[in-house]
């Protein structure tokens, strides 16, 4: 079986593996302990938006709904006000925005 990191044709799509980690309702505690307050903030209304993340993102939404849906996978993943969610470096996705959004957020370096 041939490696498809050579395959042209798989090229456009997202490393496998990659997926949307969701926390929900994290306590209290814990967003101070990563500095959730002290992160930069974002907003959009609602629409569709395509994203490629170039770097891992954490964020905090503080309101709106999104449901995400992961590009070469039929995966899709819902959060929304409350949640802490991860998205992995390299990953491509279409936002659904459900109800604007305004959120914390902050990217790794590495």
């Amino acid at each position: 079986m041939a490696s498809s990191s050579s395959n042209p044709d798989t090229m456009d799509m997202d490393p496998p593996g990659l997926s949307i980690a969701v926390e929900r309702n994290p306590p209290e505690s814990r967003l101070a302990q990563l500095g959730v307050k002290s992160w930069p903030k974002w907003g959009c209304p609602t629409g569709k938006f395509p994203v490629k993340f170039d770097a891992r993102q954490t964020c905090y939404l503080v309101k709106g709904k999104v449901r995400a849906h992961i590009k070469g996978s039929p995966e899709c993943v819902e959060f929304g006000a409350g949640d802490l969610v991860v998205f992995p470096k390299g990953l491509s996705c279409t936002w659904d925005v459900l109800a604007a959004v305004d959120k914390y957020y902050k990217f790794d370096s590495s």
